[in-house]
């Protein structure tokens, strides 16, 4: 296979969960009506609270999440694969969850799941953040073999960590959903997608929230898809709406051959 057409999709989630879920279907249909057969929300799509402690009360195991089979039901009928950005699921740890990436596949079954490793915290006169207050971490790496070569999960935060992404298998896809602050995504957002896109030699998918949500947060938005090589190939600053683009595959191969970095490591991080 020579090509492949994705979507990002970016929201503006507040605290009602039905509104938010009709907004993420009207992207994702969208998505599917512009040819994508693989389309990504941002993290928290379903809810962004101004407590915290909401998204925790959502929380169910993953066989019978009604969050997960809403997203199922909708890949099943799109018959697309879908990467349901986050969903929270349940933790063994009182008043906790798991914050999850859960990817789809075209006949709705679960692929695979990933729950966020590092959680975010962040502190300043003005803002303050602490996940691991409402969150479990996750313990494992997770890649996903796609038709189209080897996707790489990681969340958010995850992005500062180089590490995730360079164990082997080495990805030919990083998946990024995120709700980056404002603060910090005006400083590295772009800058560290494209880092990861460049080191890896791998395509960067990277859908945010993007706005004002309850609480007075303020997420940074600028989804994106990256190439290779660093360039942006489609993008969506602020507000609701879609980047979508067509990943050029043959010529990943031809870049890697030209430049065989990922073979020219001397200290490795994994098999």
């Amino acid at each position: 296979m020579d090509s492949v057409r994705v979507a990002v999709l970016q929201m503006v989630s507040g605290d009602c969960l039905a509104t938010n879920l009709t907004q993420a279907e009207a992207l994702l249909r969208q998505a599917a009506a512009e040819g994508a057969v693989f389309a990504q929300l941002p993290e928290y799509f379903y809810l962004m609270p101004g407590d915290e402690r909401a998204r925790v009360a959502l929380a169910a195991p993953e066989e019978s999440h009604p969050l997960l089979a809403w997203v199922k039901d909708l890949a099943r009928e799109l018959h697309i694969w879908i990467l349901a950005g986050t969903l929270p699921l349940a933790s063994q740890e009182p008043g906790k969850m798991h914050n999850s990436s859960l990817l789809i596949d075209p006949q709705g079954a679960l692929a695979t799941r990933y729950d966020k490793l590092h959680l975010f915290g962040f502190s300043t006169e003005q803002e303050h953040y602490d996940e691991a207050t409402t969150m479990s971490p996750g313990q494992t790496v997770v890649s996903h073999a796609l038709p189209w070569g080897q996707l790489r999960l990681g969340i958010c935060y995850d992005l500062r960590f180089p590490e995730l992404f360079r164990l082997g298998p080495a990805p030919d896809f990083i998946a990024l959903p995120a709700a980056f602050t404002h603060t910090t995504g005006q400083a590295h957002w772009e800058l560290l997608l494209r880092a990861r896109a460049v080191e890896n030699l791998a395509f960067v998918l990277a859908s945010a929230q993007g706005g004002d949500h309850p609480g007075g947060r303020r997420t940074f938005g600028h989804s994106m898809i990256i190439d290779p090589w660093g360039r942006i190939l489609a993008r969506i600053e602020e507000g609701q709406g879609m980047a979508i683009a067509t990943l050029d595959l043959a010529a990943q191969r031809t870049l890697r051959r030209q430049l065989p970095a990922l073979h020219h490591r001397k200290i490795s991080v994994g098999p």
